[in-house]
C-alpha cells in the first residue's frame, strides 16, 4: 500500500501540472472543436424549426385551440403559409428602375448598404464611368446609405428608393476624395468581392 506523504502529493501535483502544460495546446484544440461543432449543430437546428410568420397566424392558432379539440390543422396551415411567405419574400429581392430612381427591395441578409451597392451598380451599368475605383464605390454606397430616407435598417421585403440625382451627387462627391481618403477606404473595399 502506498503511503501519502506531503512530498509524494507535491510530486504528483507537479506531474499533473507538467502534464497539463505539455498538453495545453491539445486541450484547447479539443475544446475549440467541441464549441464549433456545438455552434454548427445549434445553428442547423435553429434553421430547421418552423417560424410563424406574423401575429395574426398566432391568433388563428389560439382561436382554433379554443374552438376545436384538434389544433393540428391550424398549425399545419400556419407552417404552410409561412413557407409560402418565405418563398415569395426570398424572390422579392429585386431591383426596379423608374424614370428618376432605382427601387431596391431587400432579400434575406440584405442591409441598406447592400441595397445602395445594388442601386449604384444598376446606375453605373447604364452610365459607365471608368474613373471610379472600388474605393469610390465604397464611398458612394456609404453616402447613399446615410442620405436615403429609409431609417431603421432593411427587413426582408423592404423597398428603398435611391434617386438617380442622389446617386449622381454621390459619384461627384466621391471624385473629390484625396489620396489619403481613398487609401483609407481600401481596407473596406478589400472586404467586398462584388465590387468591380
Amino acid at each position: 500500500m502506498e503511503e501519502y506523504t506531503p512530498e509524494s502529493q507535491e510530486a504528483k501535483s507537479e506531474q499533473l501540472k507538467r502534464w497539463f502544460q505539455d498538453n495545453l495546446r491539445i486541450i484547447i484544440s479539443v475544446a475549440l472543436v467541441i464549441v464549433i461543432a456545438g455552434g454548427i449543430y445549434s445553428y442547423s437546428k435553429r434553421t430547421d424549426s418552423p417560424i410563424v410568420a406574423d401575429q395574426s397566424q398566432v391568433t388563428d392558432i389560439e382561436a382554433t385551440e379554443e374552438g376545436q379539440a384538434d389544433e393540428t390543422p391550424a398549425i399545419e396551415k400556419a407552417v404552410a403559409e409561412n413557407k409560402e411567405a418565405k418563398q415569395e419574400v426570398s424572390s422579392a429581392a429585386v431591383s426596379k428602375e423608374t424614370e428618376g430612381s432605382f427601387i431596391e427591395t431587400a432579400g434575406r441578409n440584405d442591409s441598406i448598404t447592400i441595397l445602395a451597392r445594388r442601386a449604384t451598380a444598376n446606375y453605373l451599368e447604364k452610365n459607365q464611368d471608368s474613373a471610379l475605383t472600388k474605393e469610390h464605390k465604397i464611398y458612394i454606397e456609404d453616402y447613399l446609405r446615410k442620405n436615403v430616407s429609409q431609417k431603421g435598417g432593411a427587413k426582408i421585403g423592404t423597398s428603398v428608393e435611391f434617386s438617380k440625382d442622389l446617386i449622381q451627387k454621390a459619384i461627384e462627391k466621391s471624385k473629390t476624395l484625396n489620396e489619403n481618403q481613398l487609401k483609407n477606404l481600401q481596407k473596406y473595399s478589400a472586404r467586398v468581392s462584388s465590387l468591380t
